[in-house]
């Protein structure tokens, strides 16, 4: 897939989205975007065609992944991409099996972005060999605790057993890149 002619930008954060769209119209593409998933589902009732979405899993109290199936069901060939500030694997297979053609943590760039649009999400060679570090298993654990109780920081300590106060603590400590790396 070249650059999309026509994508949609799911982004609640005003500035990222001004630079995102920005940046894509240098490469050619027509950006619609929406703040929230109200406005994203009225841009998905006026657009002739879509190529492409990219959108923020975290809105506030809305979740990105809501708008995959009918963004899919109105635009079938449409390539989506998730991106959040908080990756998982977790999190990426949720995105996956709602039908997301692939997933990005923050930052991404544009150039991130349009190579996440062409990568096949099939290509096994890309997936690491090796096991997860612990602190990598424990910040994915966290991760589905949070998204199970739809990210509510209270209700995912309880499950968590440890106080809402500390899991803040954690989810503000997110892991550096190396502790991403495999053993």
């Amino acid at each position: 897939m070249a650059t999309p002619e026509s994508l949609l930008l799911l982004e609640d954060d005003e500035l990222l989205a001004r630079q995102t769209r920005r940046a894509l119209a240098r490469h050619g593409c027509d950006t619609h975007w929406a703040a929230d998933l109200d406005g994203a589902r009225r841009l998905l009732d006026e657009l002739p065609a879509l190529d492409a979405a990219v959108l923020d899993q975290n809105l506030g109290t809305d979740n990105g992944l809501d708008l995959i199936a009918p963004l899919l069901q109105r635009f079938p060939d449409c390539r989506v991409i998730v991106l959040t500030g908080y990756g998982s694997i977790a999190a990426a297979v949720a995105a996956t099996r709602r039908g997301a053609h692939n997933y990005l943590t923050k930052p991404a760039g544009v150039s991130d972005i349009l190579e996440a649009l062409e990568r096949d999400p099939a290509d096994l060679d890309s997936l690491p060999e090796a096991p997860p570090s612990l602190q990598r298993l424990e910040w994915e654990h966290i991760q589905r605790v949070l998204d199970a109780h739809q990210g509510n920081i209270s209700q995912a300590a309880r499950a968590l057993g440890i106080h809402r106060r500390t899991l803040q603590r954690r989810l503000k400590k997110r892991p550096s890149p190396a502790h991403f790396q495999r053993d």
